[in-house]
């Protein structure tokens, strides 16, 4: 099996996803989705922005490796009665059944950056996008103080070393890389532009109950807690999350978790 499919099939990402709504809105609110746009949401999850970009009117097809959550966005497509947004497994390195110059519009939050082949991944991408279209990418920041990069680190410090060859999700995250990536994809780097900008986790919980969720459901904490349990580090990395998760709470309300976590959000224009 595809190491990324069993990474992400592992958990429940959807667990996660729920407290991602709000800043996924807000950040389809400011791609300008228009009605009749074709809009690829590319290692899409369970739809946390193929959903908004639908009710904005797109026709919006959502492509994810992972099988579980494609069958989690189908299922709240439709609990939402949306019948222009579609769900299919697909890998963000060869999107194979979809033409060229297909989408208006191509997003990836979080998603394609933990691709294995990143050239492959900017090609494609490219690729996919109508002349005159936009790919927009948020992608991690290796090294940057909040939640998400800090929680990589971390657990990645718990992990055994990764194959030769691996490639880090997180070197998405360096602007010079995505110029390198989709200069090799044909795009001149006056039409790539890289800004940070900042995604809020928000938990009905406290941050100890937060560390919870990460490590029962996403695929990466998970592994981390396995390879620990087995070295007896369990109780180091959880109070390593439980003080990190704490510290970084900007939640005003007793018992409830509003953590901010900045990345790297990247707009290429497709001439």
């Amino acid at each position: 099996m595809n190491p990324n499919k069993a990474l992400w099939e592992k958990g429940d990402f959807t667990r996660l996803a729920a407290t991602m709504r709000e800043s996924g809105d807000a950040l389809v609110e400011s791609l300008g989705v228009k009605p009749g746009m074709k809009v690829l949401d590319l290692g899409c999850g369970d739809g946390t922005t193929a959903l908004p970009s639908a009710q904005r009117g797109a026709d919006v097809l959502g492509v994810d490796i992972a099988a579980n959550l494609v069958a989690a966005g189908d299922a709240r497509a439709k609990a939402a009665g949306l019948t222009n947004v579609r769900f299919q497994e697909g890998d963000a390195c060869n999107l194979e059944g979809l033409a060229d110059n297909s989408f208006d519009l191509v997003v990836s939050i979080f998603g394609a950056m933990f691709a294995p082949k990143p050239f492959d991944v900017a090609k494609e991408m490219v690729r996919v996008t109508k002349p005159g279209g936009r790919i927009v990418m948020g992608n991690w920041i290796p090294g940057d103080p909040t939640l998400v990069a800090q929680i990589l680190k971390i657990s990645a410090a718990y992990t055994p070393p990764p194959p030769e060859g691996f490639i880090s999700p997180v070197t998405w995250g360096v602007e010079s890389n995505v110029i390198e990536r989709f200069g090799a994809a044909g795009v001149p780097a006056e039409d790539i532009a890289c800004e940070r900008q900042t995604y809020t986790f928000n938990f009905a919980g406290e941050p100890k109950a937060f560390v919870n969720e990460f490590r029962a459901f996403y695929g990466p904490t998970m592994n981390a807690f396995e390879a620990a349990e087995k070295n007896g580090k369990a109780d180091a990395l959880r109070a390593e999350l439980e003080t990190l998760f704490d510290a970084q709470n900007r939640s005003p309300r007793a018992g409830a978790t509003s953590i901010p976590a900045t990345f790297l959000r990247v707009t290429v224009k497709r001439r």
